[in-house]
């Protein structure tokens, strides 16, 4: 995977990852925001109704005015706003936030308003109940304790139980504010309910558990966050798969349409980043497969065209056989058929050379080789086959330094023959081949002084089976498949072979270009 790919897939993925989370946080301070007001009126709702139907609340509990700045006052005394006023008349316990804490209001029956003011209200509201519960249950007599209980129980919705053991109190610590304050407030933690023990007048003990104080991470809050980011993500996901699905099922309908025979067809990856990589290598498999095809019906074509003839020489031969008179007439139709079988054996060495290298390439074992040594060979060779030629090989000095090259011997050599051979069938008396080598690339340059090639025919010639003239001879005009193999071997080497003008002699002028080093694993 390309590490720059990977970078930006990454930082997508951070940043996705950043919005959830910004959205959960503006989501979860967003509920919990509405929940905690609710909770702020619906949590000391019971207390409000307890003062708001005692009969005169500020004279019977006069000790929550310092505690909790108890007032009684007029709604116009309050500077409060309409949708509290409204509020207030449905009788509602409202709560209002102030510089010192929470502000709960509620009216009465006469239409004043009942306020107390919390910095803690948790705390504060289960203080004040436990302060009222003291009282009302000290003022019970031991007939009417348990008459009482149930009475506050209901009105406050608290639970109150009589401590008949020492062991059920957590720690000493609780009883030591027992006896000093009359009452004790302790909680196992933060999100558990707080209970109060409570010392009564003749020394019993009371402990008064409160419900659960607001949780901002209560179920329901967690269940949506997760609902939402989960929601989120499989969004996301959803619209990345299914883009990458898309381009899939573009790739699956190509190879479709190419098992049935359409071979132009192509995959257009688009804009799509993730699946370019597959649609380039499917588009370049398409492009070898559809090449393959029409090598093989060219193949086909070519191959059953130049079978013919030796066929029928052969054929010929076989029926001038039963005719011959004499033996040295048979043994000139015996040479004959020799030579076709000859021709036919060559011809299908040069087509299964040039499938091999158009199929995918031979496997390529290259060595640290001198070209120049190849080059000298090759030019002994072919002066022994053409005597009557001059074939001579042009090395400089720098080119000797430079000499040695990674390739594979057995094909450069075919390659360098094959030119020298098609040279050598054109040439008028001399074949030069040059060597052009440096640090980086090799050039190998055969030039002839026949008549060389027209410009328009410089592609041609590499195709194959073409001939540029209509000779089917054996001695000139070839099979036409040489050059093609020529160029196939130099493709493998990771070079090119093209054709132009011989400035010196006048022909033609073939020229293997190639790079001098080359990684093995370069060769696919």
């Amino acid at each position: 995977m390309p590490l720059k790919f990977f970078l930006k897939l990454y930082a997508r993925l951070i940043g996705l990852t950043f919005l959830v989370l910004l959205l959960c946080a503006a989501l979860f301070t967003g509920i919990n925001s509405v929940r905690s007001q609710f909770w702020n009126e619906r949590f000391p709702e019971p207390l409000m109704r307890w003062l708001v139907d005692a009969p005169a609340p500020f004279l019977q509990y006069h000790w929550l005015q310092p505690l909790y700045d108890f007032q009684v006052s007029a709604p116009g005394d309050l500077s409060l706003s309409s949708v509290t006023l409204e509020r207030l008349g449905y009788d509602q316990v409202v709560a209002r936030n102030s510089s010192i804490g929470q502000q709960v209001l509620v009216q009465d029956a006469d239409g004043s308003v009942l306020s107390l003011r919390f910095r803690d209200t948790y705390r504060d509201v289960t203080e004040a109940i436990s302060l009222i519960v003291r009282q009302h249950l000290d003022q019970a007599g031991p007939g009417g304790l348990d008459e009482r209980v149930a009475w506050l129980e209901e009105a406050f919705r608290v639970s109150l139980s009589r401590v008949a053991s020492l062991d059920s109190v957590p720690d000493s610590e609780v009883l030591e504010r027992v006896s000093e304050r009359g009452l004790s407030l302790y909680q196992q933690n933060a999100r558990e309910p707080a209970s109060v023990l409570i010392r009564l007048e003749d020394g019993s003990l009371v402990n008064l558990t409160m419900p659960k104080p607001f949780d901002p991470w209560a179920w329901p809050v967690v269940l949506l966050l997760a609902v939402v980011s989960g929601g989120i993500l499989a969004l996301v996901l959803y619209l990345a798969l299914r883009a990458v699905d898309n381009n899939l099922r573009a790739v699956e309908s190509v190879a479709v349409r190419i098992a049935r025979g359409e071979m132009g067809a192509r995959v257009d990856a688009g804009d799509s980043k993730l699946v370019s990589r597959l649609a380039a290598a499917f588009n370049g498999m398409a492009e070898h497969i559809q090449r393959l095809v029409g090598v093989q019906r060219e193949m086909i074509h070519a191959v059953s065209h130049e079978l013919r003839t030796p066929v029928a020489r052969i054929r010929f031969g076989v029926q001038m056989i039963e005719g011959a008179s004499t033996p040295e007439a048979l043994h000139k139709q015996l040479d004959g058929i020799d030579g076709d079988i000859q021709e036919l054996d060559e011809l299908i060495d040069e087509i299964l050379t040039y499938a091999r290298l158009e199929q995918g390439g031979p496997v390529f074992a290259l060595q640290e080789v001198s070209v120049t040594d190849i080059v000298r060979q090759v030019v002994g060779e072919q002066q022994l086959i053409r005597p009557n030629l001059t074939i001579v090989a042009r090395i400089d000095d720098e080119s000797e330094r430079w000499g040695v090259s990674d390739v594979e011997p057995r094909y450069i050599h075919r390659a360098i023959q094959n030119l020298v051979g098609n040279a050598g069938r054109y040439a008028n008396g001399t074949v030069e081949v040059c060597c052009h080598f440096d640090e980086d690339n090799c050039r190998v340059d055969v030039e002839d002084d026949g008549p060389g090639i027209p410009e328009e025919d410089w592609e041609k010639v590499f195709t194959a089976f073409a001939r540029l003239d209509d000779s089917r001879t054996r001695t000139s005009g070839g099979y036409g498949l040489g050059l093609s193999i020529v160029r196939r071997i130099l493709y493998w080497h990771g070079g090119q072979a093209f054709v132009s003008r011989s400035d010196a002699l006048g022909g033609a002028r073939f020229s293997l270009v190639w790079p001098r080093k080359k990684p093995v694993d370069a060769i696919v």
